[in-house]
């Protein structure tokens, strides 16, 4: 059975695409850096998106406040170049949230191969221990 794509997941989509373009060309603010559009929720009613964004090299929570504030303050802005690139009716008022599921990743993935790296160390010393017991009782 095909899946079903509903029209809030093409407007998502759409909206996704072009907002990556109009952000790197269209917005002109200093305190912006490199912006990544992850992913675009549009309700179902179509009257409002949720913008996920990551900032590129920033760790800075003041920094990402304020960049945040500048895309949200361009909303308006973003919504009418929308406007003119994708032919619907009304275009969804934008929200911007900062997405931290990448930055988790990446501390999550730190944390895993802290983990295995200390668990490789924790076995080479046992077998470093075991053999020098086995290599004891060889010489028995």
């Amino acid at each position: 059975m095909a899946r079903e794509f509903h029209r809030a997941d093409r407007v998502a989509d759409a909206m996704r695409r072009e907002l990556a373009q109009l952000i790197q060309r269209e917005v002109r603010d200093p305190r912006l850096g490199m912006v990544n559009v992850n992913d675009v929720e549009v309700s179902r009613d179509l009257a409002t998106a949720k913008v996920f964004v990551t900032l590129v090299g920033e760790d800075d929570p003041a920094k990402i406040n304020t960049s945040m504030e500048v895309l949200n303050k361009a909303a308006g802005f973003l919504r009418s170049q929308l406007a003119r690139s994708i032919q619907m009716r009304t275009i969804p008022r934008l929200q911007f949230r900062y997405d931290e599921t990448s930055v988790r990743g990446q501390q999550l993935s730190a944390l895993i191969d802290e983990a295995v790296k200390a668990d490789r160390e924790h076995h080479t010393d046992d077998d470093k221990s075991s053999g020098e017991d086995l290599g004891d009782s060889k010489e028995d």
